[in-house]
């Protein structure tokens, strides 16, 4: 589990500004492109499309779900709580 311990705060923080953006663009010429080509050759749009909507959705996913730094801290925060109920369930 990588905890970014050689990284401050700042870093971690543009680099996230810079992992958002980078979806944004992403999202942002999949939906323009694809209009286009709906209108020029809609008979060949769909399989473009279909394609790069699944390389956008794994794009989108790796953003949101795919950050580890969240996970461990997700871990701690249910480590702290386990560990908690534990100490409750002692005294």
């Amino acid at each position: 589990m990588a905890t970014h311990s050689h990284t401050t705060p700042e870093e971690r923080a543009a680099k996230r500004v810079e992992d958002f953006n980078g979806m944004a663009w992403h999202v942002a010429a999949y939906v323009i492109i694809n209009i286009f080509l709906w209108l020029i050759v809609p008979t060949a749009a769909f399989w473009v499309t279909f394609g790069w909507g699944i390389g956008l959705a794994f794009h989108v996913a790796f953003y949101f779900i795919g950050d580890k730094e969240i996970e461990g801290r997700r871990y701690q925060k249910y480590l702290a709580e386990e560990q908690a109920r534990e100490r409750e369930k002692v005294s």
